[in-house]
């Protein structure tokens, strides 16, 4: 089986190839440019590097969300349009599920971290049983002080990785008082090597569904979302 995989739910653009066991390529970017000029690209130069038939894929994996709300639905057009087009079925694959699946067959807690803003991170508690990737505590958007309560409770040692780390780490290093560390420059971030990996086993497991039924996961209302419902229930209040 040969699965895409896209990424574009945080700061890093990432596209890759995965076919069963094999990676054939991966395209990562974490620069100051806008996901809508990049997807593309370097999905063409992966392809003409590899010389991929697009034809040949059996399925798209994208980073499903949560994350940012302009990347994810940069990369839920980006695979919606090519699943219309090449008639393909997509695997929805969870952004911190993916995150954790960088550090398979870690014998500690992976706790990801994406920053949500507004002193929250999404994130979700996991860890490897085997081969397979097993969920302690699924995705959720929450307080870092809320998340360190959570991971001393297990009292277990804890990695931690993502783009939220840089930005709460001193804030971790008050709170958590299991064991933890964090992960290197090479697994700390999005990655569709990731996404295409795990999308295999999810696709195996049957979990695909058409491009017309995706929908991306935001797990929590937009700032504008957040302000119309403020400003309705200050008006109905009034």
């Amino acid at each position: 089986m040969k699965i895409l995989g896209i990424d574009s739910s945080g700061l890093v653009a990432s596209v890759a190839v995965v076919e069963e066991d094999n990676l054939l390529a991966e395209y990562t970017v974490n620069y100051k440019k806008t996901h809508s000029q990049t997807l593309l690209p370097m999905l063409d130069e992966i392809a003409r590097m590899t010389e991929l038939d697009l034809k040949t894929l059996d399925a798209i994996a994208v980073a499903a969300g949560p994350g940012s709300f302009t990347g994810l639905r940069i990369g839920s057009a980006t695979a919606k349009g090519l699943g219309l087009a090449l008639s393909l079925p997509l695997v929805a694959v969870p952004t911190v599920e993916a995150l954790a699946y960088n550090l398979w067959g870690t014998d500690k807690i992976v706790c990801p971290l994406m920053d949500a803003r507004r002193s929250q991170v999404y994130t979700g508690i996991y860890t490897f049983s085997g081969q397979e990737l097993q969920t302690l505590e699924g995705q959720m958007a929450i307080g870092v002080e809320e998340l360190a309560g959570k991971l001393n409770r297990l009292g277990r040692p804890v990695i931690f990785l993502g783009d939220g780390v840089p930005v709460y780490r001193d804030l971790l290093e008050q709170c958590v008082t299991a064991d933890h560390c964090y992960a290197p420059a090479h697994l700390n971030k999005q990655r569709a090597g990731a996404v295409a990996a795990l999308g295999l086993v999810y696709a195996r497991q049957g979990r695909l569904q058409t491009a017309a039924e995706h929908r991306p996961d935001y797990l929590r209302l937009s700032q504008a979302e957040r302000e119309r419902a403020q400003k309705k229930a200050e008006a109905a209040h009034d």
